[in-house]
Formats: structure tokens, sequence, C-alpha cells
């Protein structure tokens, strides 16, 4: 049985393994206790009342998801996490055929979330001299639980077809505040909707080998409950992200107020992602990027250049440069190296937005980042932040005014030569209950934050000043549908010759994994080993 063929159903996973590979000795072997074992297991009693103690249960494997490391060939990361300390955390990995021969120690790592005071802690185990292009079948368990499966396949080595998947912006699809006044309501209060399910299943009917999570995940910064969200989060999203790797981009709504320094704690604790020059234990994780096949994809932290006050701190510039320049060495050697084609930057602001009343593009990326783009010949910037679909024409260079307006370098809008340009793609249509695509300019045109004044008293945010400019970049939108995401199928092509990338943009047309193809087109380069 491969990967494939459990259907993303971690219960088929787990039947076979059980069934076909005797998973109880294999645990066993490798030195594990389960939750079969618990009789035999250390419990821990605490006092209750008088003298009484009370058996406090071992918590389960809850949120198991995995991130390829930076060579997707050879390196995985399997991860979950508990509300409670826990011993012997680690992966057991098997062959497809359930064949268990190897135990990965995870690494555990804890923050305490400043609104409630409770503690999280993550399981990160890393798994190493994988053989690539190969399904594997695998385990997470620590001491007195029971093990909780998942598949994956590890990337190419080379260049390969690859497909991958991306959106932006989800919020999770349950109920988290009581409303005031009442005894019985529970509304969302995380900007979430019934639409964060349907996405995710719709990401397992194209059964990508990754997915680009093109930040604000689940909006833990606005909840009542933080911890909980994040929870309801992980419930809805491990269905898809323990069977193939979620690799995110850290949004505006990841900045949780007290947690860490400049509020990115959670976000830090939860991923295990590449590890990247620049950083420091306050911005570990922020930025990163690692290689399938021949696609070198890049994620970007932008709090660290927009000009916009989006999250529960104002952090501008909190790199102090480090991360400009670590995107510079990145984008001159993966251009340089015959063995990459492909360039995909996913970061959550964006440079391009053709809707109104909602929050338009930021100078800050125009300044930074856009002149890094075009000078190294990024393909594809993958987005979210505005609710709704939307892509550009290639673009190349910027106009010498107060916006820096970017240029169309071409207007193909169904074969499209990355040469000339870079192609920006707004994705933030995951599932977030404020939706943007009603609130289209007509005909196309954009606000641009350009600066924020001086902090509201009552609010303490800073307001954007906005200037109006032009859209003549913008290729493609939405008005229809507010949710949905994107598929990548990368062909290599033939030595000598080009490559392709065909998108397709999903609608979520309702649960179940419903899809509807808003439009296809396709990227076009020639190959670096020309």
């Amino acid at each position: 049985m491969s990967a494939t063929e459990t259907n993303g159903d971690p219960g088929v996973a787990r039947r076979h393994l059980l069934a076909g590979a005797g998973f109880a000795t294999a645990v066993t072997a490798l030195g594990v206790s389960t939750a079969a074992d618990a009789a035999a297991t250390p419990v821990t009693l605490r006092p209750q009342g008088k003298g009484r103690r009370h058996i406090v249960p071992v918590p389960v494997v809850h949120g198991l998801h995995l991130q390829f490391g930076a060579d997707a060939a050879t390196e995985v990361v399997v991860s979950w996490h508990t509300l409670a300390p826990v011993q012997g955390a680690r992966v057991l990995l098997g062959n497809e055929r359930g064949d268990f021969k190897r135990s990965v120690a995870a690494e555990t790592t804890s923050y305490v979330d400043e609104k409630s005071g409770t503690t999280v802690y993550a399981h990160h185990a890393a798994l190493s001299r994988l053989r690539p292009g190969t399904s594997h079948l695998y385990a997470a368990v620590h001491d007195g639980t029971t093990p909780q499966f998942g598949t994956f396949t590890t990337g190419p080595r080379g260049r390969a077809r690859v497909t991958f998947t991306s959106f932006g912006d989800q919020g999770t699809p349950t109920l988290g505040k009581l409303l005031p006044g009442t005894t019985t309501t529970w509304v969302n209060d995380n900007l979430g909707a019934p639409a964060g399910s349907d996405t995710t299943a719709g990401v397992e009917q194209v059964a990508p080998m990754f997915h680009l999570f093109n930040g604000d995940l689940c909006y833990a910064n606005l909840a009542t409950d933080r911890i909980r969200t994040w929870w309801d989060f992980w419930a809805n999203n491990s269905r898809s992200a323990r069977n193939r790797p979620w690799m995110p981009a850290a949004g505006n709504h990841e900045n949780e107020l007290g947690n860490g320094p400049i509020g990115y704690r959670a976000y830090q604790t939860y991923f295990s992602v590449p590890r990247a020059g620049g950083q420091t234990q306050v911005t570990r994780g922020l930025w990163y990027s690692f290689t399938v096949g021949a696609v070198r994809v890049i994620s970007l932290a932008n709090d660290d250049v927009c000009y916009q006050d989006g999250g529960n701190s104002y952090v501008r510039g909190y790199s102090k440069g480090a991360q400009r320049t670590w995107l510079e060495q990145e984008l001159r050697r993966a251009r340089h190296d015959r063995d990459i084609d492909w360039i995909v930057v996913c970061m959550h602001q964006v440079a391009i937005s053709s809707a109104d009343k909602a929050n338009g593009a930021d100078l800050g990326i125009r300044q930074e980042w856009i002149p890094l783009f075009d000078r190294y010949g990024v393909d594809l910037v993958v987005c979210g932040h505005e609710h709704h679909y939307e892509r550009s024409h290639p673009i190349r260079g910027q106009e010498q005014n107060a916006t820096l307006t970017p240029k169309v370098a071409a207007t193909d809008t169904t074969v499209v030569e990355t040469t000339k340009g870079t192609v920006h793609m707004v994705l933030g249509g995951g599932g977030s209950s404020f939706t943007s695509n009603q609130l289209l300019f007509q005909p196309p045109a954009c606000r641009v934050i350009t600066a924020v004044g001086a902090p509201d008293p009552t609010t303490g945010k800073r307001p954007p000043v906005y200037v109006m400019d032009t859209a003549r970049w913008s290729a493609s939108r939405d008005g229809e549908h507010p949710y949905g995401f994107a598929a990548f199928d990368v062909d290599p092509g033939r030595p000598g010759g080009d490559t392709t990338i065909t998108v397709t943009y999903y609608d979520a047309t309702g649960v179940g994994g419903g899809l509807q193809a808003f439009e296809t087109f396709q990227l076009k380069r020639p190959r670096s080993d020309r």
C-alpha cells in the first residue's frame, strides 16, 4: 500500500500497520510504552482534598503535523503538542509496508501563553537521512498514550514532477466565545467560518506533496482563549498536515501580545522549520527556505518591513535588516544554482491588491523586497492578507512615484514567461469570515499604505495613510467566490528546453472538499541547466 492509497485517512494507515507489521511488537522493541502498557507505566499522582489522590491522565498526541527540512528529499519534521510534560516523545518510522525499524526522539520546546498562563509543550522529531521520493508511514507517540499515525512522501532528488497548494487567512470553523449576555449562545471569535473546513478538505482532494500557508493561520491573537483557538486550528488541519508538510509564513495575526518580545512565540513553538542565517532567539523560524525538486521556496515574515500596524504590537524593523540581508543571499544562490529552476516566495502581506476598504498594498514591501525580486528573477510570490483571489501580470521595475507602482512586463494571461517578470498571487480565501471579493474596485485600482499616523489614544493602533494608485498589473480576480486555493503542478520539461508550472485556482464550493476550477494558466521559463 502506498501513501496515496490511504486516501489521507490515518485510520487506514493505522489498521494497515497493526495488521501488517505487528505494531505492538515493533513499539516494544524500540523501547516505547503506549496506552496498552499503561498498567506498567508510572502515573503521576497528586493530592486532592484531605489526603486523597487522583490519577492525572497522560495527554494524547494532538495536532500531528509535518514540516520539510531544508532538503525536502531527505528531511522531514514530525510535530505534535500537549498541555503537560510527557516522557518518551518520539516517532517510529516505517516504510510503506509498515515495517518499523527506526525510532527518532523528539525535542520538546514550550511557551507560556501570557493571556491564560497556560504552558504548551511542542514535540518535534527531526527525521533525516531519508530516501528521496519515498513514501513512509510513521507513528508519533509518547509514554502512556495511543500512537497517532500519518504518512508522508519525501521530495524528489533533482528535477521531477511536483504538486503543491497554497492559501492564507483561515481561522477556525469552530465557536470559541460565549456571546456576552447569554449562557448558551456561542460565536466564532477568530474571524473563522465553516469554509475553513472546506478549504482543508479541498487540499486533500488535490493531495499535493506540500502546502504553503501564507500567514494569518488561526487569528488566535483576536480570540478569547488563544490556546483553544490553536487547538481548534490543528484539529481542523491535522487531517491534512499529518500526511503532507504544511509550510507556514508568519502573518500579522500570529503576533500575540505578551507571547515573546515581538509576539510570535506561539507560532515559533508549534512549528519547526529549517534554520536560517541572521536569526536570533527572538527571530528564529520567522524566515526560512527549502528545496523540493527544482523549486526553491523562500518564506518571509512581512511585519519586519510593512508599514501597516496589523498585529497586537507594532514591530516594523525588528530584524534590523537581517532578514533582507539573508533574503538577498538566498536569492543570489538560488538564481545561480543550475539545479534550481523556480524561485517561489511565500509571504503574508501584499504588494498588489485591487480591494477597497480592506488592507491594501504596503509600500514597505515595494521598497524593501520588490527590487530584490526583480534583480534575481523571482518567478512567483504567493500571499494572503487580502481575503480574495487575484493575480498580477508579470511585473518588473517600478515607477519613480510615491507608491513605487510596479511596471507591467507582459500581458498574456494564459502563458506567462516569468523571465520577463514576477507573478504575484493573492490567495487569502482560506476561510476567514471577513471577505474582500465583494470590495474590488471597478475598474481595478489600488490603495497603498505609505505610512502610519500617531497611535490612537483609545486603541493604541497606528492608523494607515493611504495613497491611491493604478492597478494596470491586475490580470485576473474572482469577485464571485470568496473561498479557495491554488494548486501548482510543476513539469520539469526536458534537458535544453523549458519547464512549466500549471496553476489552477479552485473555488471551495462546500463541505467534503467540493471544488470548482475558476481559472487555469501556465508559468514558463527555460531550465537552468541549459
